[in-house]
Parts: structure tokens; C-alpha cells; sequence
């Protein structure tokens, strides 16, 4: 079961995605994983065919200690198949200094210190590859020819968090971002700011319409602003198994 809160952009061509993402480090239940990430999609007539992703996520699966570790994701066919990281052959990593599974750090704290990384995925128009930049690294790129839409352009950008859990029954104890709902608001939840997409140009631009969904809003919500120097921002998250998210 997978489950989101999410802000998206579904209006125009789009040639990448850039947004400052808030570090925390969820609680995380068993197998499952948590993340908070930017999704680079073609969606045609509803049809989700290629996803490039890149964020943040806590996967004990993967790592044990539970801590918040860059990651990317890829699809070249609706999720039927993929491929994190480096598992596959697909990306192709140019950082000497950065590697994909590096734990990020330092970590937000409830009431406390807040630290966000930037992550930028954008096509080179000459190349035609996609590339991703963390903070002021770039890291590497996906070759355009993984790819069958997204060769083009993408159609869909998404901003926010997802949970997975593969338990039955009553609803995981995994938490969403800081485990707090997005009501709580600064130094509480959590956040993704300075949203913006690229247009063909490669130019920088505030989303247009930027709309919200959630799976269950019980569990885990997602709220917008625009102001200040975060420009548009979400804030997205929950604590996992409640009284009202069963």
C-alpha cells in the first residue's frame, strides 16, 4: 500500500522540477519506508508511463540505523519496473564527492533547528538527459534513451511525501516527514519550499496552479501557502496510526 500527501503541477510542458525539502527523520514500522522527494512524470490521458524521483527517504530494508539517505527512483513503464539508485543500470553518477544511499544530514527537530536541501531535476536541451543537482552538486543523470515520454517532456510534477507499508490490517505506525500533521506549521511539520518548475528555456518558474491530494488526510494531510522567501510552499505529513486513521 502506498500512500501520499502531495502538491502537483498537471498544466504545461514541463523540463524539470526544484524544491528545498525538509529533513526529518520518521519513525518507520517493519519493511516499510518513508520519503519525501520531487517526482518528474509524464502523465498521457491518465496513464502515468515514465517517473524520475529524487529525495530523501528512511528505508530499514536498506539501511538499518534509520536515517534520512539521498535516494532516486526511476520507471520507464508505469512502475511495472524500475530501479533505485544505482541497483540497475539506468543513472550515471559524475559526483566524486556525493554518492545516492549518503545519509543526509543534520536532521530537524521537533520545536527545534530546521534544515532543508535543495534538489533539482532538470533536461539538458543540448544532451537531452535528465540531470540531478543536491544542494550545489551535481550528482549525475538518466540517460534520455530510458525512457519513451519523458524523451520529450513531462506533463506532471509532484512535490511532497509517500509511505509504504505492506502490512494488512489495521493502518501502519509509520510516520510521514516529522510525524506531525501539516497544522502545526513551522519547526512542527514538515515542509517543501521554494517549489518551482523549468520550462524549455531551462528558466525557473513559480508553479501555476498548484493543486493538493492526499490519500487518507486522517493519516497523513497536505496544506499550501504562498509568502516571504519560501515563496510556494506545502506542508505535508502525520503520525502514523490514530484514533481516526484506522
Amino acid at each position: 500500500m502506498l500512500e501520499h500527501a502531495i502538491g502537483y503541477v498537471d498544466e504545461g510542458e514541463f523540463y524539470g522540477a526544484k524544491a528545498l525539502l525538509n529533513v526529518w527523520k520518521p519513525t518507520v514500522i517493519g519493511n516499510d519506508f518513508s520519503l519525501s522527494q520531487i517526482w518528474v512524470l509524464s502523465n498521457i490521458r491518465g496513464r502515468l508511463a515514465n517517473s524520475i524521483e529524487a529525495g530523501w527517504h528512511v528505508n530499514p530494508s536498506e539501511n538499518s540505523d534509520g536515517l534520512p539517505r539521498l535516494f532516486t527512483f526511476w520507471t520507464p513503464n508505469g512502475y511495472r519496473s524500475g530501479c533505485y539508485n544505482m541497483l540497475c543500470p539506468g543513472f550515471v553518477q559524475t559526483s566524486l564527492t556525493i554518492s545516492l544511499g549518503a545519509a543526509i544530514g543534520p536532521i530537524s527537530t521537533y520545536y527545534g533547528e530546521q534544515y532543508d536541501v535543495a534538489f533539482m531535476i532538470w533536461k539538458d536541451p543540448k544532451s537531452e538527459n535528465w540531470w540531478l543537482k543536491v544542494g550545489n552538486e551535481v550528482i549525475g543523470y538518466w540517460p534520455s534513451s530510458l525512457f519513451t515520454d519523458l524523451r520529450n517532456h513531462a506533463t506532471l510534477i509532484e512535490y511532497g511525501g509517500e509511505v509504504y507499508s505492506g502490512s494488512s490490517g489495521k493502518h501502519t505506525s509509520t510516520q510521514m516527514g516529522s510525524g506531525h500533521f501539516p497544522d502545526e506549521g513551522l519547526g512542527k511539520a514538515t515542509y517543501a519550499r521554494n517549489l518551482e518548475v523549468i520550462d524549455r528555456a531551462n528558466n525557473l518558474n513559480a508553479p501555476s496552479n498548484l493543486r493538493l491530494y492526499t490519500d487518507k488526510p486522517n493519516c497523513y494531510s497536505v496544506t499550501k501557502g504562498y509568502g516571504g522567501v519560501w515563496h510556494n510552499y506545502i506542508y505535508f505529513g502525520g503520525p502514523r496510526y490514530n484514533s481516526n486513521c484506522l
